[in-house]
């Protein structure tokens, strides 16, 4: 027996972490920072972390009421009705939930390129086609209405990502209601703002409460250090926000992620700190990286490091031959043998380039140095 054929999804491509690496070339996992999956390098909340270990004991109860008082507390912070609050396992979870909601076997969704993979990968597994429009390195990665309105052909949900990653730019909030207005009635657009914290720029979110045509996807995992708890969710418009109780999946989001979900949103110091560490660290690198950088509104830096080629059509997926090859490739992997993991942006269509998460600010300063000295 096989599965049916999958030969036509993409594998989604993680950054790689200490214990990989180490592994693979015989290093102590202790010797290596990794600086390639835009974590927290100041950890988890510690409010959060203590709400788990008090939760601990009661894991053999299902998560109802910490389930709803967690949508309640974001209800109440984003000041919208608590069934627009789409609570999930993560910002993928929230993916998934809403094309269970909006779309039927062949409807297309339009994407960034480059992006975030899921986009069209769950898309895809709903049955339905992923369409992109580009963000074009020749312009500096300049997010526009005009560019996402001239691909745009119908499709039945936008994405757009600000901050984006792995580029680091935004697009105002005029921006994202101008397409908005430019869209069919029955398209969704939904700005994805997993690194909302990081950026001076206000939340899209005020526009969720003015329209029935835009939605915006958080997560717990970057600023609140909650990534291994998978947390995140969507605010959809109060027009059809009820759908949630269809298609979310029973006791998603379990109780030990729910209670420290609660525990972080008070955790107003942690969120400082990281933010803090951030701005420090994109400064560090802005003035101190040989290469070019670009400036970013995420927990990241995107840098470029060697002559990659980059065309006018939509990126496909790089063959294996073809990633080892790419520059970006070659210096993240010398900068592994040097002990610090970055994050090769070949499968980004973007293979000149290599992305860098903000550590500590000893993280971040051997980062550069390590690049500088390979690139």
């Amino acid at each position: 027996m096989q599965p049916r054929d999958l030969s036509a999804y993409d594998v989604y491509q993680a950054g790689r972490g200490n214990e990989e690496v180490a592994r693979e070339l015989g290093m102590d996992p202790e010797d290596l920072i990794a600086l390639s999956s835009n974590e927290n390098p100041l950890g988890a909340s510690p409010k959060a972390v203590a709400a788990v270990r008090e939760a601990a004991d009661s894991i053999n109860t299902y998560p109802k009421a910490s389930h709803a008082d967690l949508i309640e507390k974001l209800a109440a912070r984003w000041d919208v009705a608590p069934v627009q609050v789409w609570l999930a396992p993560g910002g993928d979870g929230a993916i998934d939930y809403l094309h269970r909601a909006l779309l039927a076997p062949g409807d297309r969704v339009l994407v960034p390129d480059p992006g975030f993979s899921y986009y069209a990968m769950s898309a895809r597994y709903h049955h339905g086609t992923a369409r992109a429009y580009r963000i074009r390195k020749a312009e500096d990665f300049a997010q526009t209405a005009g560019a996402v309105l001239d691909a745009y052909d119908g499709e039945r949900i936008v994405y757009l990502t600000s901050p984006h990653s792995p580029l680091g730019t935004e697009i105002s909030a005029g921006g994202v209601a101008e397409i908005a207005d430019g869209t069919d009635e029955e398209t969704l657009v939904v700005v994805d703002e997993a690194y909302g914290e990081f950026t001076d720029a206000p939340s899209k979110a005020e526009l969720v409460r003015e329209r029935d045509d835009v939605a915006v996807l958080r997560t717990f995992s970057k600023a609140y250090g909650l990534a291994g708890l998978r947390l995140g969710y969507l605010l959809a418009p109060g027009a059809w926000a009820d759908a949630y109780a269809r298609v979310n999946t029973p006791f998603g989001v379990n109780k030990l992620a729910c209670r420290a979900g609660l525990a972080a949103l008070d955790d107003d110091d942690h969120v400082e700190r990281s933010v803090e560490a951030v701005r420090w660290a994109r400064e560090y690198m802005y003035a101190n990286l040989d290469a070019r950088t670009w400036e970013s509104a995420g927990n990241f830096v995107l840098a470029d490091v060697g002559e990659g080629v980059e065309g006018d059509e939509p990126r496909r997926r790089s063959t294996t031959d073809e990633a080892a090859s790419s520059p970006a490739s070659a210096v993240a992997d010398a900068c592994q043998r040097e002990g610090v993991i970055v994050r090769d942006c070949t499968s980004f269509g973007l293979p000149g380039c290599i992305r860098i998460t903000c550590g500590t600010r000893e993280e971040t300063e051997r980062a550069v140095e390590v690049v500088n000295r390979v690139a």
